[in-house]
């Protein structure tokens, strides 16, 4: 397959009529979400004005999450990943998602778990990522199932390239140019293109924005309008946060607009780019959160034998078995949080070892 573009043909090119261009432009690629120019125009629309954007998560994801849209999810395989935000979405149920994110375990297999009990309630479309898995426990058995069975589209890039992609969205352009994926086979599984530099006349890899239509993104703590704060790896959610058209946020903990001010420079993800905050505490269990808690691996392996159980045998009723228990019988995540021993989550902030964030 030969994708390289060479600086005359792009001079060629640029002679023809702007709208044959465009036409051929829009036959070739398709944006899966909101092109550049669509999140640009819903960013600036929006209220720039200091309010208080405190909610729930219930009313949060029935505002913003709906069928067809593409979803943004950030953190980065199990640490500071978005669960409580994800249980909510299941239990309101959205159809024909397309899945955008650098590398997720839980979120991403708690999502897939929810269209194999019920694709008329929850369902994936497409996937655009770096990776699907639990690091070092391995591959996620429901990513395998969906694939091998042909149930979803792919676009597959490495963790720079999706990085690069939300930076590329935060920034309002429409690609990105990179040193990464060319000459190797990931040239092969996504939508980015090969190009001779105008400049260098080096070859350059351009990837494709990625611009969602709604971001999810767990921090440890943010202000009520949502200035946050992020301590250890930052995991691309600024950038998913700020190229998302609409971002929903949950917080370890809600702190004050003075502290934020006190200390400007700790603020990672700015307040423009986030429209519903909401409390909650170990919203990012059984992941990890910087400064508060560590990793549930044991539960990590246990939801994980319950999808390789499904992968094998066919058999749904410990699948189906742990959503009525922990997420349709839940009515928030809070209740979730009741059904984990009080030591199990105290073991877990000790695990943490007090990594040093500042708060106030």
């Amino acid at each position: 397959m030969d994708k390289l573009i060479k600086s005359s043909d792009i001079r060629k090119i640029s002679s023809l009529d702007h709208e044959e261009i465009a036409k051929k432009s829009e036959a070739q690629f398709e944006y899966w979400g909101p092109t550049p120019a669509e999140a640009r125009k819903r960013a600036v629309a929006k209220q720039k004005g200091l309010h208080d954007k405190r909610t729930t998560l219930k009313e949060a994801v029935a505002k913003h999450v709906r069928d067809g849209i593409n979803l943004g999810i950030g953190g980065f395989v199990n640490t500071r990943v978005p669960i409580a935000i994800i249980h909510e979405i299941i239990r309101k149920g959205a159809k024909d998602l397309t899945l955008s994110f650098q590398s997720n375990s839980m979120c991403v297999e708690l999502l897939a778990g929810a269209m194999i009990l019920d694709p008329n309630h929850v369902s994936i479309k497409r996937v655009e990522l770096a990776w699907w898995g639990y690091e070092v426990i391995g591959i996620a058995p429901l990513f395998r199932h969906l694939i091998a069975n042909g149930m979803i589209q792919l676009d597959d890039y490495t963790n720079y390239g999706m990085s690069a992609r939300f930076k590329a969205g935060a920034m309002g352009i429409p690609f990105i140019p990179t040193r990464d994926h060319g000459g190797s086979d990931m040239e092969l599984v996504n939508r980015g293109k090969m190009i001779e530099c105008p400049f260098s006349k080096e070859n350059v890899y351009l990837l494709p924005a990625s611009n969602p239509d709604v971001g999810i993104v767990h921090v440890p703590a943010a202000d009520k309008h949502g200035n946050a704060r992020l301590f250890g790896a930052h995991c691309t959610c600024p950038e998913i946060a700020v190229a998302s058209t609409y971002t929903i946020m949950t917080a370890e903990q809600i702190i004050s607009t003075d502290s934020i001010r006190r200390y400007p420079n700790l603020t990672e993800i700015p307040y423009p780019a986030v429209d519903a905050v909401v409390e909650q505490p170990f919203g990012a269990y059984p992941g990890a959160c910087y400064g508060y808690y560590w990793f549930d691996m044991p539960e990590f392996l246990n939801f994980r034998s319950i999808c390789d159980e499904f992968r094998k045998t066919g058999n749904k009723d410990k699948l189906k078995e742990y959503y009525d228990k922990y997420i349709f019988g839940c009515e928030t995540f809070d209740d979730f949080l009741s059904t984990r021993p009080y030591n199990k989550l105290k073991e877990l902030r000790q695990k943490d070892g007090g990594q040093p964030i500042i708060i106030d």
